[in-house]
């Protein structure tokens, strides 16, 4: 029996430590091993912020794929490459991996969000399969994109059980994981700390700052709150169950999420979590698993804490709702399952 063959195409490099590559990761091990071959194509340049550069590089890694090839294309690239799309579609059998639209990411000039969008709603109309990470960012492919439900797969996230996992909970440790970019809200969470500054807490932000400027800000921020020996920014750690073990709670001020990994992970170690309503993160957050509070409100986001932090019986409901919740989510292989299936759809 030949053994499947998948060209998974990323933009940069797959080992780049966000929850995107690591979902990308995830998916290219589990094909792995359930027999098929992936070859991993990396497409130099970019994105989403693409230039001539960046887009002849794609056209020429596409040029060298077979013809008839089998080829998933993360959403970050393939949204932005419509006309490439467009001309491959019929010498190749594509399928997009959308973690979110790109217009989505939030705090974009309003003529970029409608470039990407524009772009974008064009380049999905040439993919035979569209696989997405949550039932939320599915309907707005559809009812916002075109895209037809017969074409979507929608294919979450799965989390891992670590049943070895020693649990050393300290409640006044605060925990964000997190890319240090403005979606993420670390704006709103460092504004929400220095509003219950007058109880005990510690916070670790884990993970890559992208955009220095942005750090730069939140840097500032946190020293004018008299916050700099509270808050520890400690970048991506290749080991996150140690993080998750010892935090009371975890922490995340997003503005969007097509998913929300981070929470998911948060919620697979029995950890109460405060967030934002937004996206698709209610999918993922129970009410009982902590609090989720309207994006961009700080006063919220505090009010939430400060019960978890102060209130015995909420903090202790929270997490046996979290762990309620843990025992709900998905399994990778479950993810893997899904996405071989609407492969191999367009595969015959």
């Amino acid at each position: 029996m030949t053994r499947p063959h998948l060209h998974f195409v990323i933009p940069g490099d797959i080992d780049t430590p966000t929850g995107g590559y690591g979902y990308d990761r995830k998916v290219a091990d589990g094909l792995r091993e359930l027999g098929w071959t992936v070859e991993i194509v990396s497409l130099p340049g970019s994105y989403p912020d693409t230039d001539a550069a960046t887009h002849r590089a794609a056209e020429e890694a596409f040029a060298n794929l077979p013809g008839d090839a089998l080829v998933l294309v993360d959403g970050l690239a393939f949204a932005r490459l419509p006309d490439l799309m467009a001309g491959q579609a019929g010498r190749l059998r594509l399928a997009a991996l959308v973690h979110h639209p790109l217009a989505d990411e939030g705090g974009l000039p309003a003529e970029k969000a409608a470039r990407f969008e524009a772009d974008e709603r064009a380049a999905l109309r040439h993919a035979a399969a569209i696989i997405c990470t949550s039932e939320t960012t599915g309907r707005r492919l559809m009812d916002h994109f075109g895209v037809p439900a017969s074409a979507l797969q929608v294919a979450p996230p799965g989390t891992e059980r670590n049943p070895t996992l020693t649990y050393e909970r300290d409640r006044t440790r605060l925990l964000c994981v997190a890319s240090i970019v403005p979606r993420k809200g670390h704006d709103i969470l460092v504004e929400a700390l220095a509003k219950i500054a007058d109880l005990g807490w510690n916070a670790r932000f884990v993970g890559p700052s992208r955009d220095e400027t942005w750090r730069a800000r939140l840097d500032r921020m946190i020293s004018d709150a008299g916050l700099a020996d509270r808050i520890e920014f400690t970048g991506p750690l290749n080991d996150l169950d140690p993080e998750y073990a010892r935090a009371g709670i975890f922490v995340l001020a997003t503005r969007h999420e097509g998913y929300g990994m981070a929470y998911a992970e948060a919620l697979a170690a029995g950890l109460p979590v405060v967030g934002c309503a937004v996206g698709a993160v209610p999918e993922v957050v129970p009410p009982d698993a902590g609090a989720l509070v309207p994006a961009d409100d700080p006063a919220a986001f505090a009010d939430a804490l400060r019960r978890l932090l102060t209130d015995d019986a909420s903090y202790a409901s929270a997490g046996e709702g979290a762990r309620r919740a843990a025992e709900r989510l998905p399994l990778w292989s479950d993810t893997i399952t899904i996405i071989a299936r609407a492969l191999q759809e367009i595969g015959r």
